[in-house]
C-alpha cells in the first residue's frame, strides 16, 4: 500500500510549464531579433553589396521583430491579474494563502472611456462653433434682405422721381423747394 503524503502540486506544474514555454517564445524571438541584427551590422561593416530586394526583406523582418521584442517587454514587466490569480491559486494549494482572489479589483486599473476627453472636448467645441457660425449665417442673411429691401425702395423712389412731373415750391416753409408731386428737393434733382 502506497501512502499518499505529497502535496497536490496541480497549479504549480501548471504555471511551471506555462513559464517554460513563454520562457522559450522569448528566448527564440529575441535570439532571432539579435541574429537579424547581427546580419545587418556585419553586412554593413563588410561592406557587403546587397540588392533592394534583399534590403527590404531585412528591414520587414526587423519590423516584424520590433513588434514582437515590444510585445515580450510587455509581457514580462506588467502584472497582469490573470498571474495573480495563478500564483494565488498555488498558494491555495500548499495551504497557505497569502492573498485571495477578491482582493484583485477591477478598480486598481485606470479607468479608460470609450470615448477619450480630447474627442468629446472637441466635438462641444465644434457644436459651439457651428451654432455661432449658424447665429451669423442667419444674420448676415436677415441683413441682406434688409438691404435688398432698402434698395428697392430706393429704386422705387427713383424711379417714381424720374416719372414725376415736378411741381416745385416750398409747402413746408424751410426755404428749401420741393416737388409737391413727390417730394424730391430740388437742390438733389439732376435734370
Amino acid at each position: 500500500m502506497v501512502e499518499n503524503n505529497q502535496a497536490p502540486d496541480g497549479f504549480k506544474q501548471l504555471l511551471n510549464s506555462m513559464m517554460k514555454r513563454r520562457w522559450y517564445i522569448s528566448a527564440m524571438v529575441l535570439g532571432g531579433f539579435m541574429i537579424i541584427i547581427a546580419g545587418i551590422f556585419a553586412a554593413i561593416m563588410g561592406k557587403t553589396p546587397a540588392s533592394a530586394e534583399w534590403k527590404e526583406l531585412l528591414l520587414l523582418m526587423l519590423g516584424a521583430f520590433i513588434g514582437s521584442y515590444g510585445k515580450i517587454i510587455d509581457y514580462w514587466f506588467s502584472d497582469t491579474d490573470k498571474d495573480k490569480m495563478l500564483v494565488q491559486k498555488m498558494d491555495e494549494e500548499d495551504g497557505v494563502s497569502l492573498g485571495s482572489v477578491n482582493d484583485i479589483k477591477e478598480s486598481n486599473k485606470p479607468f479608460t472611456p470609450l470615448i477619450p476627453d480630447a474627442f468629446v472636448q472637441g466635438a462641444a467645441a465644434a457644436s459651439k462653433l457651428a451654432v455661432v457660425e449658424n447665429q451669423q449665417n442667419f444674420e448676415l442673411e436677415k441683413d441682406q434682405q434688409e438691404h435688398e429691401q432698402e434698395m428697392e425702395k430706393l429704386e422705387f423712389e427713383h424711379h417714381a422721381h424720374r416719372q414725376c412731373e415736378h411741381v416745385w415750391g416750398d409747402s413746408d416753409h424751410d426755404g428749401h423747394e420741393e416737388c409737391q408731386n413727390c417730394g424730391l428737393l430740388k437742390e438733389n434733382y439732376n435734370g
